[in-house]
């Protein structure tokens, strides 16, 4: 026979954050991949970018330039936030 589950309290949530991330906080990660990502790529000088080959490099760049087009839409949406407060 199985032993029943009692399941734990819920944790509060701040009501701050019951709509979800923020613009800021989400081109804050986003900026935070795509600084990761391009450590990887070059990092402290590592020649890793260079031999990977073309589609590697295709790859990592389309990667790259949809988080960077990604924080762009991010910051825009940030500034209009700023703009109606302020």
């Amino acid at each position: 026979m199985a032993t029943s589950t009692i399941a734990r309290p819920r944790t509060p949530v701040s009501p701050d954050t019951a709509c979800g991330p923020t613009p800021s906080d989400l081109l804050e990660n986003k900026l935070a991949q795509l600084n990761s990502l391009l450590w990887c790529c070059h990092g402290d000088g590592n020649r890793w970018f260079e031999d990977a080959g073309p589609e590697h490099l295709d790859n990592v760049l389309w990667i790259a330039a949809e988080l960077a087009r990604d924080a762009m839409g991010l910051f825009q949406a940030c500034g209009v936030g700023r703009a109606a407060q302020g």
